[in-house]
């Protein structure tokens, strides 16, 4: 591969020997040129490692009325519940919105890119899987295609993020927390899947200190997305391992907060806010099932419509700005604290 940056078509075409318009002909219908000279544009390509911009290429035809949705997991219903949304709201501005799932595996994240490109999209949203995405496959994808990322922020990829703001969420609950009882421990996964989780962490801690208080974060093992396991095991081991200082838990997400609920079950644990209560246990991130635990759980939440809202707005600014804002363009939403049971 040639470390010569190929930047434009004209480039390309300069580079490989073959003029401009046979190129151009080549993107818009690989069959349309010869076989030999496919054979060349293709060696070219191979070598210098060029994506054309398809969305520049479709300024000069009409563009499609697809439109990419791309989560990390599709069993997780936080992801559903936005792209839902999204969805609901492409279909009533005319699109046709394909929903895809990376199921929280980086190789075929890339996969469904190299899909969307074949596609040609008017645009992509993107929430990416996160830490262990192909940052340098999505970038690449980034600058074919007008795309908009929203809950993984990956910085400084795409032309704009839409999200939550992280600390809004952890500075509520440790605030009520601490306020209405004992100042709450921290319960999170050792390998988080999602770089929120990070920022979380940090929010709880800075939150605490802020406050005149000891962090105290409890890591539990498990890697992947199967939270609510990783939340019932870790409750387990926490319990036995006797790592909790105070007899209030904020879980990082509402799924390990699931499972935790679970392993309290299963040990006698009894959660709420009653005197005859042993455990308190707060969450973020407002998951649609968080009302129906047992107890129903306190959990600092997504403004899903805003973000949700906010995302498409976005995507179709970018698409009628042809594929390019002037600068990266990020917007964060506050969280609503829901007070229940649990808490």
């Amino acid at each position: 591969m040639s470390e010569t940056k190929i930047r434009n078509m004209e480039e390309f075409a300069a580079v490989s020997g073959i003029s401009r318009p046979t190129v151009s002909k080549y993107f818009n219908d690989p069959d349309s040129v010869r076989a030999s000279t496919r054979q060349r544009i293709e060696a070219a390509l191979a070598q210098y490692d060029y994506r054309p911009n398809i969305f520049a290429i479709n300024q000069n035809r009409k563009l499609t009325k697809n439109v990419g949705i791309v989560v990390p997991f599709m069993a997780d219903p936080f992801f559903i519940e936005i792209a839902r949304t999204i969805e609901q709201r492409c279909i009533a501005m005319g699109y046709r919105p394909s929903l895809f799932s990376a199921h929280g595996d980086p190789a075929l994240e890339v996969d469904i890119l190299d899909t969307l490109r074949s596609l040609k999209p008017a645009g992509v949203l993107l929430a990416p899987i996160g830490r262990s995405s192909d940052r340098s496959e999505i970038e690449k994808f980034c600058r074919d295609v007008p795309t908009v990322l929203f809950d993984s922020n990956l910085n400084g990829i795409g032309e704009a993020f839409i999200g939550s703001d992280n600390f809004s969420f952890v500075s509520q609950t440790v605030e009520y927390m601490t306020r209405t009882g004992e100042p709450p421990s921290f319960f999170e996964m050792k390998t988080p899947a999602n770089p929120n989780a990070n920022k979380r962490r940090d929010a709880y801690i800075k939150m605490m200190e802020r406050l005149g208080l000891e962090p105290h974060v409890i890591k539990v093992k498990g890697e992947g997305w199967a939270f609510e396991e990783i939340g019932r095991q870790g409750g387990h081991k926490m319990f036995e391992d006797g790592q909790l200082k105070t007899n209030a838990i904020l879980c990082s997400n509402d799924r390990l907060a699931i499972g935790l609920l679970s392993a309290c079950y299963e040990r006698g644990v009894k959660v709420g806010r009653t005197p005859d209560c042993a455990l308190r246990v707060a969450s973020n991130d407002g998951h649609p099932f968080s009302r129906f635990t047992c107890p129903s759980l306190t959990t600092a939440s997504h403004d899903y419509e805003s973000v949700s809202n906010q995302s498409v707005e976005t995507l179709f600014e970018l698409i009628e700005s042809g594929g390019r804002f002037d600068t990266r363009r990020e917007r964060f939403f506050p969280a609503r604290l829901i007070l229940r049971d649990s808490a």
